[in-house]
């Protein structure tokens, strides 16, 4: 692969990147006004069995090409399904119920991409370089710039209370999910992948799900939650996800983390144009330093060493999805 075609994957790689994590975003605001209406282990069961469904018929001929893909994949598969799907999205529902929202938004985001360079460096042996040294550190100032709103005072009293260890847990659990994304098995096309994933995922919160309902009382399901719901597990799971799994995979593990710096930038523009709210300088400083982070983060290296070899990271994301 030339240098042209590298650059070109280079730039799909970063688009998906944003695209989802502007997904993702939305997930942030919708899923804030319905946590009070379902609880945490229903929303996260609902949402992910929703995506499961949805992505069946669209994985369902490479699925039936292999039906040992799960016999031989066993373990891979469970260990990206609980991260993923499973402990991930749940955590931070029930942390929801504890935590405010400066809490939630500063530890989700700025600890999930912390903890995944480190492991893309330690488990990956991806080169970290003062770059992205550099550019992880600018984009931890602006999320707390934008979280803090420039008040030493509100960082000052910032406490780990009981909805932080959970969202701290949710946050390193995707983490863990970002890595195990990273070294999948080749024989392993990217939508049997994440259907399995779904599945699995959705699967393992059936005890949980059980446990919850016979301590909460029963859901009152309106067409507008049933609309939230079919946003998320769409949207949010099977859109987002997808395009996820290819920045990834063109773009390494560590890399595409930093993508998740956008996500509060992201939910501030949707409050604004979806909720009314005002504009603030704040809100425009730290917007600049989270995208200079991620302009610093990922220029491209000068050397081989540092450039993204494609062809063997996209394997079979890339075919599967052309």
């Amino acid at each position: 692969m030339n240098s042209v075609q590298q650059a070109s994957e280079y730039r799909k790689g970063v688009l998906f990147a944003v695209a989802a994590t502007l997904l993702w975003s939305g997930n942030f605001i919708v899923a804030r006004g319905v946590i009070h209406q379902v609880p945490p282990i229903t929303l996260a069961f609902f949402r992910w069995g929703t995506a499961t469904l949805l992505l069946l018929p669209i994985a369902w001929n490479q699925l039936k090409k292999d039906t040992g893909l799960i016999r031989r994949h066993f373990r891979y598969l469970a260990w990206t399904a609980l991260s993923g799907i499973t402990v991930f999205n749940t955590l931070v529902y029930v942390a929801g119920h504890h935590s405010p929202a400066i809490n939630l938004a500063l530890i989700g985001t700025t600890s999930s991409p912390v903890f995944a360079t480190l492991m893309a460096a330690v488990f990956l042996k991806e080169r970290l370089g003062i770059a992205r040294i550099v550019g992880m550190l600018i984009c931890f100032a602006g999320i707390l710039l934008l979280l803090s709103g420039g008040s030493w005072s509100t960082l000052r009293l910032f406490h780990f209370g009981t909805g932080d260890r959970w969202v701290l847990g949710g946050a390193f659990s995707f983490a863990v999910y970002t890595i195990q994304v990273r070294r999948k098995p080749k024989d392993l096309e990217t939508l049997p992948f994440l259907w399995l994933v779904f599945a699995m995922g959705t699967a393992f919160l059936l005890p949980a799900l059980v446990w919850e309902h016979s301590t909460q009382p029963p859901v009152q399901w309106t067409p507008g939650l049933l609309g939230v719901v079919l946003y998320l597990g769409l949207g949010t799971s099977v859109i987002a996800f997808l395009i996820w799994n290819l920045a990834v995979a063109r773009l390494g593990a560590a890399r595409t983390a930093l993508f998740g710096n956008l996500i509060p930038l992201f939910s501030t523009i949707e409050a604004v144009l979806i909720l009314g709210e005002p504009v603030q300088t704040i809100h425009l400083l730290s917007g600049a330093l989270i995208l200079a982070g991620l302009f610093v983060a990922n220029r491209q290296q000068k050397t081989r060493q540092a450039s993204i070899t494609v062809e063997d990271q996209a394997g079979s994301e890339s075919s599967s999805l052309k």
